[in-house]
């Protein structure tokens, strides 16, 4: 433990990168194995708008790193953050209580307040319009959702009082749960019930992107599925009937255009809480 820990603490950029494209690599030949709907698309066209914006979320974060390293030395040096102040723990205790809380303040609660603002949703929105979810989705988030993205990252390290390995853990964790919920797998039921308890199983995520309320906002989780249990954000939807999308811009072609996609945070939209709302006027 103390080795991946030492590891973790001084990881080259190279290989974080590697981690990013091995599991894109790795889920995206088990697509074609095991795969949960037989998606009617082009599957590398499809993946190359959501590349680009895996491409430009590396962008943003790479020359914004440095605030969260100095934010991370901040809380080491002022003895400041959750795991600052606990007694002394295991190494592996000590880890798994950091990418728990960093789950819960950088993802969860980040994904949830996304929802929530309409200002944030329409930044989130573009990662909701793909209509053929599969592991490139993970990445498809806007530049500007990036940012915001980044900041509760900060935020959490604040809190938590993280040190840099245990960050960096948490981003490499984060990323390969990432890839592996959003994949186009198909798990034995059972065995992805019961992951579904303890981790963000496929299935569970899945229903998270079905295309209208009360699922869009629910199953908010990255890593951890405990925070959705926990808060009453867990929802369950058979498979069958999940429909991708969003019902503000459910036009596929339009969803697939790059241009279209970046302009949609300055444009006027409705969030899905208004669309729900008009749909039952309207009754």
């Amino acid at each position: 433990m103390e080795s991946i820990y030492t590891y973790f603490e001084t990881i080259p950029p190279a290989h974080r990168s590697l981690i990013l494209v091995s599991g894109i690599a790795f889920f995206w030949i088990l697509e074609y194995i095991i795969p949960l709907f037989q998606l009617n698309y082009k599957k590398i066209k499809h993946a190359g708008v959501n590349i680009f914006f895996t491409l430009t979320t590396v962008l943003v974060n790479f020359p914004l790193a440095f605030l969260l390293l100095k934010t991370s030395d901040w809380t080491i040096a002022n003895n400041f953050g959750i795991l600052q102040w606990l007694p002394e723990l295991p190494l592996w205790a000590k880890i798994l209580i950091g990418v728990m809380l960093l789950d819960l303040l950088a993802a969860w609660l980040a994904h949830w307040v996304e929802h929530k603002i309409k200002l944030l949703w329409g930044f989130h929105i573009i990662h909701h319009t793909d209509h053929q979810v599969d592991t490139t989705t993970a990445n498809r988030h806007h530049p500007g959702e990036s940012v915001v993205r980044f900041a509760f990252t900060c935020f959490g390290t604040l809190i938590v009082g993280a040190p840099v390995a245990i960050i960096m853990i948490y981003q490499a964790l984060s990323v390969i749960f990432s890839q592996f919920n959003h994949a186009n797998i198909s798990l034995p039921k059972k065995m992805d019930n019961v992951l579904s308890w303890i981790i963000v199983s496929p299935d569970m995520h899945k229903v998270h992107h079905h295309y209208k309320l009360p699922y869009t906002d629910s199953n908010y989780g990255n890593i951890f599925s405990l925070w959705d249990r926990l808060f009453g954000t867990f929802q369950k939807l058979p498979k069958e009937d999940i429909v991708y999308g969003v019902d503000t811009y459910f036009n596929e072609k339009e969803n697939s255009n790059i241009g279209v996609l970046m302009k949609i945070p300055f444009k006027t939209y409705k969030s899905p809480e208004e669309v729900d709302l008009k749909a039952t006027n309207q009754l």
